[in-house]
């Protein structure tokens, strides 16, 4: 069995999924301009043995008006996604400017460390 759920920390707050498009919008915006940290907790557990860990990843946003917010919120519809973005879609392309770290924990799951934790069982 594998297990993950993803954060999403800037200065000290942390964002879950929104509530609403208002939430989506107050924290897509609250994260432009900055670089936050995307935390993704995992465990893997087997009949004989378990794990559980934590992959940390650095994402700088550049700024984004209002409208452009908008537009992805009314059209991509990131209510289940912490942060309230998904990297792989329109607003990876146009507002992250940086990446440090696994590209796959901001997705939703460190494959790589996975895969590694795994080999290991």
């Amino acid at each position: 069995m594998i297990g993950a759920d993803t954060i999403v920390i800037l200065n000290g707050k942390i964002y879950e999924k929104p509530t609403d498009r208002d939430d989506a919008i107050k924290m897509i915006s609250e994260l432009c301009g900055h670089t936050h940290t995307v935390v993704t907790g995992v465990f893997i557990a087997s009949k004989s043995k378990e794990v559980g860990f934590s992959e940390a990843t650095k994402v700088s946003f550049n700024d984004l008006s209002h409208d452009e917010i908008s537009y992805y919120v009314d059209n991509y519809k990131p209510y289940d996604k912490a942060g309230a973005y998904a990297c792989q879609e329109w607003i990876g392309a146009v507002a992250i400017r940086k990446f440090d770290g696994d590209y796959f924990n901001v997705v939703g799951l460190p494959i790589n460390r996975v895969y590694l934790e795994l080999k290991g069982f």
